[in-house]
């Protein structure tokens, strides 16, 4: 499978999902986006952290790369908001490769 074809499209996105779930503190904020009505502001995020400033806004940028938040500006803060899309359209059919036909 090539990068640009369907197949390997699709391995990138699932990747890029996966890589934003298999770090703790990423599922958290997802988790407490999801709790607190799929929106926040970085500074609401970052209070709930004993993470340094740097570090939240690392774990922000993984979960943008993967499509699972979008930001966008309001005035001066960054608006966190939660899309759960990427997470059913690539891990849906993942997880679907392993149910057995009973």
């Amino acid at each position: 499978m090539t990068a640009g074809s369907r197949g390997g499209r699709d391995l990138d996105d699932l990747d890029r999902v996966f890589t934003a779930l298999a770090h703790h503190s990423r599922r958290t904020i997802l988790l407490v986006l999801h709790l607190r009505g799929g929106e926040m502001t970085s500074g609401e995020i970052a209070g709930r952290f004993d993470h340094s400033w740097p570090t939240i806004t690392r774990h922000l940028g993984v979960l943008e790369q993967a499509g699972l938040v979008h930001v966008t500006l309001r005035g001066r803060e960054r608006i966190y908001r939660l899309d759960t899309g990427p997470l059913f359209a690539v891990g849906v059919p993942w997880l679907h490769r392993f149910e057995t036909s009973s």
